[in-house]
């Protein structure tokens, strides 16, 4: 998935790395990955990504440490 063009939002520290990024897979559906580790990347279908856009938007998604 690297050679996929990433997104970041708007909203990301200065230097990137407190973030995910995007894309849209070949496939049609949403890659997502971490800044920090852009190796480490999976894909899901466009309704469960809008489900958790739609779920960070109402606050109901916090940090988690992985």
């Amino acid at each position: 998935m690297s050679d996929l063009k990433w997104f970041k939002s708007s909203f990301s520290e200065a230097s990137g790395n407190a973030c995910i990024e995007v894309a849209v897979h070949d496939s049609g559906r949403m890659a997502i990955r971490d800044s920090v580790r852009p190796t480490l990347a999976f894909a899901i279908d466009r309704t469960a990504f809008s489900l958790f856009v739609n779920a960070a938007r109402a606050g109901a998604v916090s940090n988690v440490d992985l």
